[in-house]
């Protein structure tokens, strides 16, 4: 067997061979359309594909990593390592520069992972040493609820804009410090709903809202999930601020507000904890709670740390109904339209190309910093949660539903928000 080199044969243009190659002294062949167009340092090509396929997307428009947003993340658990930090090799606006923790050695072993300069490291108490770091423009707050006020009032004092885990604190009065320190420190202030920067949630409350499917009259949103023995940070009530409602429950919520693009009048909720369980001596496992809205539509919500994980949302319209499984998690996310056809009822599933949710809300926080615009969900909507939240607890306390007032209850957002 010969072990020598494959000939090929010569030819000219037009065979089927293989591609023209250059050849010294002789001009290059037509260059191909799709070398793409740039227009304000974003660069796009013109779809090559039928009609009838999905589009590819347009390339990603990057700022150059020296121009990003510098982002110092305070607190080191397991949401920052398994999925904040993580998310910041998909942002494209921003990046992270500087850890505040109380563990240095942990913090130097992430700082190692993520190139951080090891000077950027800092303690809790030594956060206003950031307003002499330039690098640092703004900082993502992803500690225990009860220690978000105190962080975020540090920040604001430094001069850093401020990213804010939900809820935003453990009280409406907490969140109102925090939006008032921010305002008077001239910083940008937003919360981190990540679900209402996720794609399937985003298109969920667009065809809700548009009237396609009529009018919603009934939703069901779940977050549920099985805590462990042991001490946890999140049923404690002095760093929490509650049990199952404001860390999982929230999401409902929040969730149920933004599919309708309004607020509740009226709130009934009811609390169960187990006998003799010394894990819930200071808050609730399991929450369930009803939400009247002004336009007639009725949410049942449920939440509790010791069901078995299912993090859904239902919604019933007068013509059809959307069913969004895994809504409140962190991917997964699959979205069925059900609907009347042709005298036959049809259930469609509703495709999106996933995106890295994490990414996204830093990205919009990082644009709004950037562009000096008011996000999305600016503190306002924070302090907003918190209070319904405070209504639903007064109500599973008192046994019978509470009023909203919709003056008290509806925080003013600055008008260049939304």
């Amino acid at each position: 067997m010969s072990h020598k080199s494959p000939k090929f044969a010569s030819a000219g243009p037009g065979t089927a061979t293989g591609p023209q190659l250059p050849v010294a002294g002789k001009p290059l062949p037509p260059q191909p359309i799709d070398i793409g167009r740039v227009e304000q340092q974003s660069i796009t090509f013109e779809n090559w594909k039928g009609a009838g396929d999905r589009p590819e997307p347009q390339p990603q428009t990057l700022r150059a990593p020296e121009k990003r947003l510098g982002v110092a993340i305070v607190g080191l658990g397991r949401l920052t390592l398994n999925q904040i930090l993580p998310a910041f090799r998909q942002s494209q606006l921003a990046r992270p520069v500087a850890l505040v923790s109380g563990h240095p050695e942990k913090a130097r072993a992430v700082a190692e992972q993520y190139g951080i300069d090891p000077a950027a490291i800092y303690g809790y108490d030594e956060m206003a040493r950031m307003a002499e770091n330039s690098e640092i423009e703004a900082v993502y707050i992803v500690t225990p609820n009860g220690l978000h006020r105190d962080h975020a009032l540090a920040a604001a004092k430094a001069g850093k804009h401020v990213l804010c885990e939900k809820p935003m604190a453990n009280t409406s009065a907490e969140a109102q410090e925090m939006i008032a320190a921010c305002r008077e420190a001239g910083v940008r202030l937003m919360i981190a709903y990540r679900c209402q920067y996720e794609l399937f949630n985003l298109e969920t409350a667009r065809l809700t809202q548009s009237g396609e499917l009529g009018a919603p009259r009934i939703i069901h949103a779940t977050n549920t999930q099985v805590h462990g023995s042991g001490d946890q940070w999140r049923v404690r009530a002095a760093l929490s601020g509650g049990g199952a409602l404001p860390d999982i429950g929230l999401y409902c919520l929040n969730g149920v507000r933004t599919m309708l693009g309004e607020d509740p009048t009226e709130v009934y909720a009811q609390i169960v904890n187990p006998v003799g369980d010394e894990r819930y001596k200071e808050v609730e496992e399991t929450l369930s709670f009803t939400l009247r809205f002004p336009s007639g539509a009725i949410a049942n919500c449920a939440t509790s740390y010791g069901a078995h994980e299912c993090k859904n949302m239902e919604i019933r319209l007068e013509k059809g109904s959307l069913e969004l499984e895994n809504a409140f998690a962190y991917q997964g996310q699959r979205l069925y339209v059900a609907q009347l056809q042709d005298g036959q009822e049809q259930m469609s599933e509703i495709r999106l190309a996933p995106q890295n949710q994490f990414a996204l809300e830093i990205d919009h926080f990082a644009d709004c910093v950037l562009h000096d615009r008011t996000p999305n969900t600016p503190g306002e909507e924070g302090l907003q949660d918190h209070l319904l939240m405070e209504a639903i607890y007064r109500s599973a306390r008192e046994g019978v539903p509470v009023k909203i007032d919709a003056a008290s209850a509806h925080p003013p957002v600055p008008a260049d928000a939304r």
